[in-house]
């Protein structure tokens, strides 16, 4: 399973409507899971703004990349530039630099299931595992 930044935002902060399914699905995944180094600068920038303790948002990223049971890919140019690629190919869609980098990641290591509340997984054809709050 990929982490995405919202699956990760909706795990660390308990007032977020699906945090008690993500902290379900991230406590009881069977599979190592996958994030990469733009989901977490995004999850700090976004806590960050959202005004999360900023301790707490630090030392919980630190714990991702310390715990031997989640793989953190470091974004290097070759990476970079497939996802950049896969964004000149899909102009219609409104895909982040970040979500480009899940999707390729999620392809090459055949996942198909996400962690996230973010539609444009779905748009890819991957498993959004956590639905909006309605």
């Amino acid at each position: 399973m990929l982490l995405d930044t919202s699956g990760l935002l909706c795990y660390l902060h308990q007032n977020e409507p699906q945090h008690q399914e993500a902290v379900q699905l991230l406590n009881n995944a069977s599979h190592r899971s996958l994030t990469h180094s733009y989901v977490l600068a995004e999850l700090v920038a976004l806590a960050l703004i959202r005004r999360f303790p900023r301790p707490a948002v630090l030392a919980f990223v630190m714990d991702l990349l310390d715990n031997p049971d989640v793989e953190t890919v470091w974004v290097d140019e070759q990476l970079h530039r497939e996802a950049m690629k896969l964004l000149n190919d899909r102009q219609d869609k409104t895909y982040s630099l970040c979500d480009a980098v899940s999707f390729v990641l999620m392809r090459q290591r055949g996942m198909t299931e996400a962690l996230t509340t973010d539609r444009h997984f779905e748009q890819e054809g991957f498993v959004r595992l956590l639905q909006p709050a309605t």
